[in-house]
């Protein structure tokens, strides 16, 4: 018995040993395992600030000769990467926001030209995967703060066709006591604020998480020549002079709030301005020396840097990856000619403005700052198109993009790290407001159109009424002739039949990145694209 008693003992110490070193060793590889966590490298915040009408000429960084002081913008290109020819999708403003959000061209969707009203309905349909929604995926915080402009779904008291909703002077009544429909939370956002179309477009009502945050008490309307905004009903907290600094206390306040936790964020912060009504706050006006518009673009500059300010008091601007560009060239209510008389140019060298197929309708500054991982003062002259913001985040946060997915979108991260400098598209298509289409390839670009298809000179009406004899296609060599003075199309005939049939292929295949073939909507009664794909 003595000797039984003594063998358990024995076994029974042997047995707490080896119980306490597995016990140990577990602790040890949690310990190791929470280790390694924590030093993996978290995902960057990703802020993506679009500005509304700006023109690639009025960022002092992209234009030595522009008159127009940006002293935060110019600091932030010396902290990051300009991209000198970065083309929106769209030469305005719906249109390239679809682009942004979704990795694909506009005119896949349902709306062929122009842009929604503050009533449309919603552009992006419910189950196309957003960068927002994507990002979701992937551990981010989402956000969308400021002017929305592709549509969401009112509850209308009356029903409401599509045509008369896209109408800009409409009032339709509207139920602003029931939550809207469709909207940024239905496309990936967790938290959202803003209002549906511009600035100018009715309804003047706030809308925070699908719920507007008064109901309309008043109607509006501003007849100023830079002021001006549609008549329309209007919400006792909606004040369109505070609106820009309005939403960026909302945005700073975001970024205060998300900076203390773990999980990183994605804020898509689209600004009000300096499209109309062009309405500086007293702080900036007669500050630029230039008009009110240049004034508007100083408070827009002032913005970014409240923003870059707030990342660094909470300690999170080094990995937080920020895009800043536009959504299109300015606009003719800018008032060129009266920028003119202090030599600046708001296209820069470039011919026509918003609304056109030239290069002042699409052509862009884009800069992207990233303090951590990208490259600082630095430049590229390698095309990027606004919808290849989907595929840079998705490489960013480690995403593979399906075939249904951003079928236009490249991702831009190897050239703002500087993994290399090359090409990451071979044809870049874009969009003028008639729906009229243009193809770049290398130094060559094919207009598929015998003017400017928007506003500036040739417009469409004119050629018809001043009986223009001019070539149905436009053919430039842009590292030659920047400023698209000289028509090749009778020179090179070759090219623009070569430009033409990848133009064609582009649109049939409902995409113009590898995979599966995809499906473009309201293909059908399509004019815009008879002569290109027949």
């Amino acid at each position: 018995m003595i000797k039984t008693s003594s063998t358990l003992l024995v076994l029974t110490s042997v047995l707490c040993l080896v119980f306490s070193s597995f016990s140990d060793e577990t602790k040890q590889q949690n310990k190791i395992s929470s280790d390694t966590e924590l030093m993996k490298p978290k995902k960057p915040n990703i802020i993506y600030i679009l500005a509304d009408d700006l023109g690639y000429g009025d960022l002092e960084c992209f234009n030595p000769n522009g008159k127009i002081p940006t002293p935060n913008l110019n600091n932030m290109a010396n902290n990051g990467v300009m991209f000198t020819d970065a083309h929106t999708s769209s030469a305005v403003c719906t249109p390239t926001r679809y682009g942004i959000l979704t990795g694909r061209y506009n005119w896949r969707s349902r709306l062929k030209s122009g842009v929604l009203g503050g009533y449309s309905k919603s552009l992006i349909k419910e189950d196309r995967v957003t960068v927002a929604t994507m990002l979701k995926t992937q551990g981010y915080s989402t956000a969308y703060i400021g002017k929305w402009h592709m549509g969401w779904d009112w509850s209308f008291v009356n029903e409401e066709t599509e045509a008369t909703l896209r109408k800009l002077h409409t009032n339709p009544k509207v139920d602003f006591s029931v939550p809207i429909k469709n909207g940024p939370s239905t496309h990936g956002f967790d938290y959202s604020f803003g209002f549906c179309g511009s600035l100018d477009m009715a309804p003047y009502v706030f809308v925070e998480n699908d719920i507007p945050t008064m109901e309309p008490t008043k109607t509006t309307i501003s007849v100023d020549e830079k002021g001006v905004w549609r008549k329309g009903p209007t919400s006792d907290d909606f004040v369109h002079a505070n609106i820009l600094q309005d939403l960026t206390d909302r945005a700073v306040s975001y970024i205060e709030e998300k900076s203390t936790e773990k999980d990183p964020f994605f804020l898509y912060f689209p600004l009000p301005a300096p499209h109309t009504p062009i309405l500086p706050t007293t702080e900036f006006l007669g500050k630029s020396n230039t008009n009110m518009y240049g004034d508007f673009v100083m408070q827009v500059d002032d913005v970014v840097r409240q923003i870059r300010e707030a990342l660094k008091k909470q300690g999170i601007s080094e990995n937080t990856l920020i895009v800043f560009t536009s959504d299109n060239g300015c606009s003719p209510k800018a008032d060129f000619e009266e920028l003119a008389k202090v030599k600046h140019d708001p296209s820069y060298v470039f011919r026509g403005m918003k609304a056109d197929i030239y290069e002042g309708g699409h052509h862009v500054p884009l800069i992207v700052e990233w303090p951590s991982k990208g490259l600082k003062n630095s430049k590229t002259d390698r095309t990027i198109s606004t919808v290849d913001f989907f595929a840079t985040c998705a490489e960013v946060s480690g995403y593979n993009i399906k075939d249904t997915e951003a079928e236009d979108s490249y991702s831009m991260l190897p050239l703002i790290v500087g993994a290399n400098q090359d090409d990451i598209r071979e044809y870049t298509v874009y969009h003028s407001i008639n729906g009229s289409f243009a193809i770049k390839q290398g130094d060559w670009k094919l207009c598929l159109t015998n003017g400017s298809a928007g506003w500036s000179y040739p417009r469409p009406n004119e050629i018809k009424s001043q009986k223009l004899d001019l070539p149905e296609m436009q053919l430039f060599n842009l590292k030659n002739d920047i400023e698209e003075t000289k028509n090749l199309i009778a020179e090179h005939p070759e090219k623009a039949v070569e430009l033409k049939v990848a133009l064609k292929k582009i649109i049939l295949d409902g995409r113009s990145t590898a995979g599966e073939k995809q499906q473009n909507e309201g293909m059908e009664g399509w004019k815009q694209i008879e002569s290109i794909i027949n």
